[in-house]
């Protein structure tokens, strides 16, 4: 692929932008008018709480159902998204820093003084834009960040089934793809069935909404970890039976880990004294859970992520790099994400911290790290 090919491939078309506008307005529309589960936030400092519609795996199939009649009556075609790949990226892209902006001026003017809309300016301009003015701007009743992280999950996936056709359609699909698109799909469909555990997120409960969240849900998510099925599509793998059986322990270790861990830390923070392991939690200072996995490391969840990014990789071998991309910058990304996790920790709990590290002195990865 010579660069004028790329950078023309890389101009959004009106093609690309009635795609992503359709794909906004059904979440939005679906959001609103699908049977949710609501969800309760957790407590704001101000001592109110936002409420969640979860209805995302519903939302989902719906979608997915209907992307399938209308490619089976030939009212859209099943390769769109992939035949359309780089443009798609520019025109989120573009979106995702429009969007920011906007997010940006219009906590700039807020004079709310509830936590969720309060603005927080550290007065440097770029800071502001970069990690948001507020916590939980809404748009037409919408909550804007729950909305961007449900619209790249289920971008990812789109992406993903749009790319599995492209190689049926090249008569390319091997038990490499295959494997890949499975261990993603359980992945994201289990992150719907989950979905209500994401309100307790760092993500949603602490991170303000800049450009930094805006373009790691809309454009990082969806495109970049689907790196490996679009290589994939042009490199042909073959797996032993051995490779094959070793990565899918990988993802099951990797799933249990993660969803394990999370589902403990949602569990603590509705109840407290819910059992862990079938015994009673290890509490210290009655705010930090040191239990279960979180016994073993401080943010073990991240273990079982990374364990998971790196299943969705190894179904293309080893011969090159570039599928092992998003392990790689989630391991960076992660680090660096603890790191943060721990300075703000030190200075919520001061000393209660302290005597948790104390009693569980490792990051990740017992052991090593």
């Amino acid at each position: 692929m010579d660069l004028g090919f790329l950078l023309h491939s890389l101009i959004p078309s009106w093609n690309s932008v009635v795609l992503l506008v359709g794909f906004f307005t059904y979440l939005a529309i679906a959001g609103s008018i699908v049977p949710a589960k609501l969800v309760p936030g957790v407590l704001l400092p101000d001592a109110t709480r936002l409420h969640y519609r979860c209805n995302g795996l519903v939302s989902l199939l719906l979608l997915v159902a209907l992307l399938g009649i209308s490619a089976k009556i030939g009212f859209i075609s099943p390769t769109a998204i992939a035949d359309r790949g780089l443009e798609l990226l520019s025109t989120t892209f573009i979106f995702s820093f429009l969007v920011s902006l906007i997010l940006y001026f219009a906590g700039y003017k807020s004079k709310s003084k509830g936590s969720s809309l309060k603005p927080h300016i550290s007065g440097n301009l770029i800071d502001d834009w970069w990690f948001g003015i507020q916590l939980n701007p809404h748009f037409m009743g919408i909550d804007l960040k729950f909305f961007f992280v449900r619209a790249g999950m289920m971008g990812w996936l789109l992406i993903n089934l749009s790319v599995i056709a492209k190689s049926i359609e090249a008569g390319t699909l091997d038990t490499s793809m295959i494997l890949y698109q499975i261990f993603c799909a359980l992945y994201i469909l289990d992150y719907f069935v989950h979905e209500e555990y994401m309100t307790s997120t760092w993500d949603i409960i602490a991170e303000r909404l800049g450009f930094m969240l805006v373009f790691g849900d809309l454009v990082w998510i969806p495109f970049t970890f689907s790196i490996q099925g679009w290589w994939l599509l042009k490199n042909k793998v073959e797996l032993t039976t051995a490779a094959i059986v070793a990565n899918c322990f990988v993802f099951l270790i990797g799933y249990k880990v993660f969803r394990g861990a999370n589902k403990q830390k949602h569990d603590f923070k509705k109840n407290p004294k819910a059992p862990i392991w079938g015994k009673p939690p290890k509490v210290i200072g009655g705010k930090l859970l040191a239990s279960g996995y979180w016994g073993v490391a401080r943010h073990c969840n991240y273990l079982g992520d990374l364990m998971l990014a790196l299943s969705f990789s190894l179904p293309c071998g080893i011969s090159s790099p570039v599928p092992y991309f998003y392990p790689i910058y989630l391991l960076i990304l992660l680090i660096w994400r603890e790191r943060r996790d721990e300075a703000r920790c030190a200075e919520k709990y001061k000393e209660i911290w302290a005597q948790y590290r104390k009693l569980v002195p490792w990051r990740i990865l017992p052991y090593v790290y």
